[in-house]
């Protein structure tokens, strides 16, 4: 789940879903649900979601985005369902460098190379004005107060200096805009960086938090490549190749009761912060500048 503002948007839904929900106190409230592909871990949990939903009286439409067999997947739910479920649900099928905009920030999908038709997820803000020079709008004649604000939100404003009536743009007083926030989300796959994709790279990189696959260890480098996974080390490469700021290592195999050797195997080629959250862990990703 990532939570901006008042939006809360689900990445994939798995079985038990809603009570981590509960016990991370997030409440119901869903905006919209991506599902990266069809496999049972990444999606079992929306029929429940949607029982309690309806229950509780929801009665907005609720998205639900994702590849190929999105439309289905819907059919299937309301077929499940005895009773109607009071509030529309509407499929939205998505495919490589499709983009869902939203109030502030936009998700761009993009492939990812798994066992059935996948997709992964580019949340990313819309960029931030440049920095006030507080100092320049004053000596332009702007006096400190509300028409700040609004030169700060982008407007233009009307002031009189030395009696005479000029106009001050945001261009005169706000340096660059600075980048807003990107969260990458790959779902399962084999490491993003191979084979090279100029597009791919453009989207992902200098994401803030990159979560990437890292169902196993260096050790069963070519058990994940029969079942196109990631190593941890191959997605600690990944997070190098796109200048991530922080790496999440997730899918990690239920063989294993310890994930130092992945956090171990993704330092050796990324010099970043790696992580491997239990469940329930909550980061807050903070501006860059």
């Amino acid at each position: 789940m990532v939570r901006r503002g008042s939006d809360a948007i689900l990445f994939d839904c798995g079985e038990g879903a809603q009570q981590q929900m509960m016990r991370a106190r997030t409440g119901f409230s869903v905006d919209a649900i991506f599902i990266t592909h069809w496999h049972a871990d990444h999606f079992l949990g929306v029929f429940g979601l949607i029982e309690t939903l309806s229950f509780t009286g929801r009665t907005e439409p609720l998205p639900i985005y994702g590849p190929d067999g999105v439309s289905e997947f819907v059919e299937i739910v309301h077929t499940i369902h005895r009773h109607a479920i009071r509030f529309p649900l509407c499929p939205v099928e998505l495919d490589h460098t499709a983009v869902v905009t939203f109030e502030g920030y936009c998700v761009k999908a993009f492939a990812t190379r798994h066992t059935a038709a996948s997709l992964g997820y580019v949340l990313v803000e819309e960029p931030r004005p440049g920095r006030f020079n507080r100092e320049r709008a004053i000596e332009l004649g702007v006096p400190p107060g509300p028409l700040f604000g609004k030169l700060q939100r982008g407007e233009s404003v009307s002031v009189v200096q030395d009696g005479v009536s000029r106009e001050v743009f945001p261009d005169d007083v706000l340096g660059a805009p600075r980048p807003g926030r990107k969260i990458v989300y790959t779902g399962d796959t084999r490491p993003l960086h191979a084979p090279p994709d100029p597009g791919l790279f453009e989207m992902i990189r200098d994401a803030d938090l990159l979560i990437h696959d890292g169902t196993f260890d260096d050790q069963e480098q070519q058990r994940a490549r029969e079942v196109f996974h990631s190593t941890a080390g191959e997605a600690g490469e990944a997070a190098r190749h796109f200048n991530a700021g922080r790496l999440a290592l997730t899918h990690i195999s239920s063989r294993y009761t310890s994930t130092a050797n992945h956090i171990r195997d993704a330092k050796k080629r990324y010099e970043g912060i790696v992580i491997a959250p239990a469940d329930l862990t909550m980061l807050e990703i903070q501006y860059r500048s």
